[in-house]
């Protein structure tokens, strides 16, 4: 934010030009700048690399990394039931179990290591790909799962 200033003048009657050289020695005009400081930064606050707070409920990992597992579980459940017409059970059955449980450390991993290193998600925030926008795309990711097993299993059938 940028400083804000006041400026407060005095009013000068009009001069002659024969008067304006007394102007430099006397001046009737002055000008103050009463410049409010900008507001000071806020401190980055330290992130604790504990296990223990890094994997807590209301810790920065869990539900980040069951978002970014729901969103490549989403995308990946639609573009294998639009290219082979399997239901989401079908996928899990034919060896689907596997392939997410060797998803589901690598991405645990790479989600782990730079919270333990002490880097907040926060701060790899920008632009349009917030830390917020993140989660909510983890949360439809999320409902969008289950519903789509929910409507395959009433349904009886892939969705598409």
């Amino acid at each position: 934010m940028a400083s804000t200033s006041v400026f407060m003048a005095t009013p000068v009657t009009r001069l002659s030009t024969a008067q304006l050289p007394s102007l430099k020695k006397n001046s009737a005009f002055s000008v103050r700048c009463m410049a409010t400081p900008p507001p000071p930064s806020p401190r980055a606050t330290k992130v604790s690399t504990k296990f223990s707070d890094v994997l807590a409920f209301s810790g920065p990992a869990p539900e980040r990394i069951n978002g970014r597992l729901a969103m490549i579980g989403f995308v990946s459940a639609m573009a294998v039931e639009l290219s082979s017409g399997q239901d989401v059970f079908t996928q899990i059955s034919n060896g689907g179990v596997t392939v997410f449980v060797a998803t589901s450390v690598l991405l645990s991993m790479a989600s782990l290591v730079p919270l333990f290193k002490g880097v907040s998600v926060q701060s790899k925030s920008d632009g349009i790909m917030t830390s917020d926008a993140e989660l909510w795309n983890g949360r439809f990711a999320m409902l969008g799962l289950v519903g789509l097993a929910l409507t395959e299993l009433v349904k009886g059938s892939a969705l598409v």
